[in-house]
């Protein structure tokens, strides 16, 4: 198991979503290169495919063109360089389609992997970087030794597959020297998709693989210690501003729910001056009144307001509200010592309704 002399112990904890979103910020991404590889090849392909009868009608021009300058005779240099440059102008401007796709495919592909953020981190330059030490010792590290490994190993199957699917089709090559020049080119193009083809397939699975094993590592170095998860808490939890936020987003959470639930109560006791404290109770299925809602200042207004919107009795009476703000809880129940206070009040307000209590 790795350790981190810097932070005393093993990093045995999964990376905390803080420490992913700190990574990111750095440039620090799970990040395959075989998947721009396979999506460029395979846009490559499929526009071959798509584009298959302009490419066919365009480079048969070109080549039957270039046949007929071949038989003039007593060309010089100046000509022929001419000619050249002139074949290779109208070859870039046939192949600009496929081309376009192509660069389309390869900046996808990283917006595919790490997302449309730009990590500013990561493109202003570091000097650290110039340290000529630091950077023989990376070119020439493990990692690096891995990564030339697996290229080669990667080049040498490719060109196994590619050779295997290009001797499959020497034979019939060699048989279409006295066919036409546009059937010759059109099997050249044909045979060059099956080939590609074959080759995509393999980088297919290459790239799944190599994903699988980038995303493991990168979670594996991302990994924290039990004193870096203890930190983080410590520090986000402990954060004054943080610790105020929450505590305000829960003092308002519980204000509207103790507002929403005044509609529903039998009668507001109040201090005329700064308490109100909604009351309610039900017979058959409590065994004392319990407090709704209580507050002082706006947060009484407030209740007072909504209590005469729902046409809630308003019964002042000093001591009782301000035992009752005192010491009972929202949600709990009139303690036996203020039962019978209680009660005389409901009673008044159940006589006004014309209710029994």
């Amino acid at each position: 198991m790795a350790e981190d002399p810097t932070s005393g112990g093993e990093r045995t904890e999964q990376p905390s979503p803080k420490k992913l979103e700190k990574a990111r910020e750095e440039g620090q991404v799970i990040k395959s290169i075989e998947i721009p590889s396979v999506f460029v090849l395979l846009a490559g392909v499929l526009a071959l495919y798509a584009f298959s009868h302009y490419l066919y009608n365009n480079l048969l021009s070109v080549m039957s063109d270039s046949f007929r300058f071949v038989k003039i005779p007593n060309l010089n240099d100046v000509e022929v360089i001419h000619l050249l440059y002139r074949y290779l102008e109208r070859f870039f401007i046939i192949i600009a389609p496929i081309l376009g796709i192509v660069f389309i495919a390869a900046f996808a592909s990283n917006l595919f992997q790490v997302g449309y953020k730009i990590s500013w981190k990561s493109i202003i330059p570091k000097f650290s970087k110039l340290d000529p030490i630091k950077g023989f010792a990376q070119k020439f590290s493990l990692k690096a030794l891995m990564e030339l490994i697996k290229s080669i190993v990667k080049i040498f199957i490719i060109f196994l597959v590619a050779y295997f699917a290009v001797k499959k089709e020497m034979i019939n090559l060699a048989m279409l020297y006295d066919h036409s020049t546009g059937y010759i080119l059109l099997y050249i193009l044909k045979a060059s998709f099956y080939i590609f083809l074959k080759v995509i397939l393999f980088m297919i699975v290459l790239a799944i693989l190599d994903y699988w094993f980038q995303r493991w590592k990168f979670l594996k170095d991302q990994k924290m210690t039990k004193q870096e998860v203890k930190d983080e808490m410590k520090q986000t939890e402990g954060d004054p501003q943080i610790k105020a936020r929450i505590r305000r987003l829960q003092r308002e959470a519980a204000q509207k729910r103790m507002m929403a639930d005044v509609p529903k109560a039998d009668v507001v006791i109040i201090n005329p001056t700064h308490l109100a404290i909604a009351v309610k109770y039900d017979g058959t299925t409590m065994a004392a009144p319990i407090i709704l809602a209580k507050g002082a200042g706006l947060i009484a207004r407030n209740i007072r307001k909504i209590a005469r919107e729902y046409n809630i009795p308003i019964i002042e009476n000093k001591d009782l509200a301000r035992n009752l703000y005192k010491v009972v809880d929202i949600g709990q129940e009139i303690p036996s010592e203020l039962f019978q206070a209680v009660a005389e009040v409901l009673a008044y307000v159940y006589k006004l309704k014309g209710k029994n209590f």
